[in-house]
């Protein structure tokens, strides 16, 4: 029980400090078209870029993958780019009633893959393969936890812009991706491979 503990505080911690404010942005950016009421879709997106995320990290902590880091670190701003992108470039009518099943899902799903690749070296550091599945799970969940936390502040905050403030909508969804697609692009910029 000590191990479990143990690497769900380092899956919670994996996301909140400041060195994973990448994928806080990530997350943000996920998370800004959803209001309060939207809670179950958002807990089914964040957890489609969990599993993606796990995938990755399990299939490169277990030596079935291998990506340069540099590229990871890289790509990582990209996709949070993509996601703030995608934001801007909604209609109003797809921000107000969303599809059944929106790209987005499939972005949560897909970038997940990127950013599971870019803990594994260090997870191993630190775990070697011993335990390793017990471990991996623990990680993830600690990873699900602190999401669901980030998500929790961002469908807080929309509450009061959108619903308190009344700040319209696709408003609210417009400046927040325009924000976090800065911040990319700097991430993205400072992080160059070459």
């Amino acid at each position: 029980m000590q191990d479990f503990s143990l690497y769900f505080k380092l899956g919670t911690e994996h996301i909140l400090t400041w060195e994973a404010m990448d994928h806080i942005l990530f997350i943000t950016a996920l998370c800004l078209r959803y209001l309060l009421k939207d809670w179950k879709k958002v807990i089914v997106l964040v957890t489609a870029f969990t599993i993606g995320h796990s995938i990755t990290l399990a299939l490169s902590a277990l030596g079935y993958v291998h990506v340069a880091t540099r590229w990871i670190e890289f790509l990582i701003p990209l996709t949070i780019l993509a996601t703030a992108f995608n934001n801007i470039i909604q209609k109003v009518a797809q921000t107000e009633h969303p599809a059944k099943l929106p790209l987005i899902y499939f972005f949560a799903l897909f970038f997940g893959l990127i950013h599971g690749l870019a803990y594994a070296s260090t997870f191993l550091s630190l775990e070697g393969r011993e335990g390793l599945v017990a471990h991996l799970l623990a990680f993830n969940l600690g990873i699900e936890a602190a999401q669901l936390l980030v998500v929790a502040v961002v469908l807080g905050i929309s509450y009061i812009f959108v619903q308190l403030m009344t700040i319209r909508r696709f408003v609210w969804i417009r400046l927040g991706s325009v924000l976090i697609l800065l911040a990319s692009i700097k991430m993205a910029f400072d992080r160059f491979p070459i």
